[in-house]
């Protein structure tokens, strides 16, 4: 009796051995993380005020956020002279953007949610052409170049001073190169700014196209659609190309934000996916460069594959960390039973289990 306790005893230790003393983390069920001015520009920072509204509240100041709603295709209203009450029209505009951000659709303003809002974006509205497959999205009307060899260049007029000309070519060159490597496109810098067909500048406020910058963080940038050409950069932002060097809280990556619009600039409108370079945000400091498989389909979808590039090393890159670790748990559950199964299998044959 003893020896068959013993060895079962020792078997389910080794199987299944008793979890460790969970580690000891600080409270943050009630911390509200959106509240720095590092993090978020003084235009969208009142909204924080605005935690867990829900509908039936009136608030003062609440129109503003709905004109951020509106400004960005989620609430389609024809009127200027927006309300300060949270209304049934202003809850689903809330779950269509926790929707479209793949954020927890609560239909109220929780931290998560605004968090979100308050993080500095693109300046493209975020209504699209949805593909059915996947959540990479299109301009309406799917707009594309007609032809496979595009020019850009710089508005000499247009530029910022805070940063070497050539590191911003070099970074631009690094962006553009990322969408050619995967499509037949070839990206090539031309002096004649004119007769380019993708104008890149840096500019402040209202500069004439309808859709003026704010200042410091907030508005990023923006791009137009095929065929338009028009690149646009804020130009109040803290731009930078190597954070190592550049030590401002407020500082934006400039390759990220060019690989972005890029996107914009080839008729990608924003993704859902968190990790794809087309996600509408970017937190300052926050760099985000290589192209996901969403951005890549999205691109693909358009214009086809360079005959030279191999999908299949891009779809492992995507695989989650949480997806690998979960598998290697399932597979090491699953060989322990198997174990088990075996072992006692053997007891049995042997007349050792009665």
């Amino acid at each position: 009796m003893f020896p068959f306790h013993t060895h079962t005893f020792l078997l389910l230790f080794l199987l299944f051995p008793p979890p460790a003393p969970a580690m000891q983390m600080p409270n943050s069920a009630n911390t509200i993380t959106v509240t720095t001015a590092e993090d978020h520009n003084n235009t969208w920072r009142h909204f924080q005020q605005f935690l867990n509204s829900r509908r039936g509240s009136h608030i003062s100041g609440l129109s503003d956020l709905k004109k951020y709603l509106h400004r960005f295709g989620y609430l389609p209203i024809r009127q200027t002279n927006f309300t300060n009450s949270f209304d049934n029209k202003f809850e689903r505009a809330i779950t269509k953007y926790q929707a479209k951000m793949g954020l927890p659709v609560t239909g109220y303003l929780d931290s998560v949610t605004l968090s979100q809002i308050m993080s500095p974006r693109c300046g493209v509205t975020d209504t699209s052409s949805v593909s059915p497959v996947s959540r990479y999205a299109f301009f309406t009307g799917q707009p594309r170049w007609s032809r496979d060899i595009l020019t850009y260049a710089f508005s000499r007029e247009n530029l910022i001073h805070s940063l070497n000309f050539s590191d911003v070519k070099r970074a631009f060159e690094r962006s553009f190169d990322r969408w050619a490597t995967v499509t037949p496109l070839t990206f090539v810098e031309t002096e004649d700014y004119g007769f380019a067909d993708v104008k890149i500048g840096f500019y402040g406020g209202d500069h004439g196209d309808g859709e003026p910058f704010d200042g410091v963080l907030g508005v990023l940038a923006h791009a137009f659609s095929p065929e338009s050409g028009r690149f646009h950069l804020d130009a109040a932002e803290t731009w930078a190309v190597d954070m190592a060097e550049e030590l401002s809280n407020v500082a934006v990556d400039l390759e990220s934000v060019a690989t972005h619009e890029i996107g914009h600039v080839l008729g990608l409108a924003h993704a859902s996916v968190k990790e794809a370079v087309m996600y509408p945000t970017l937190k300052p400091r926050e760099r985000k460069l290589e192209l996901t498989g969403d951005d890549i389909k999205g691109v693909q979808a358009l214009y086809g594959s360079n005959p030279n590039f191999k999908f299949a090393s891009s779809l492992e890159s995507d695989i989650s960390s949480n997806q690998a670790v979960d598998l290697r748990f399932r597979s090491s559950k699953w060989i322990k039973w198997m174990l088990l199964l075996v072992w006692f299998s053997c007891m049995y044959e042997h007349g050792q289990l009665f």
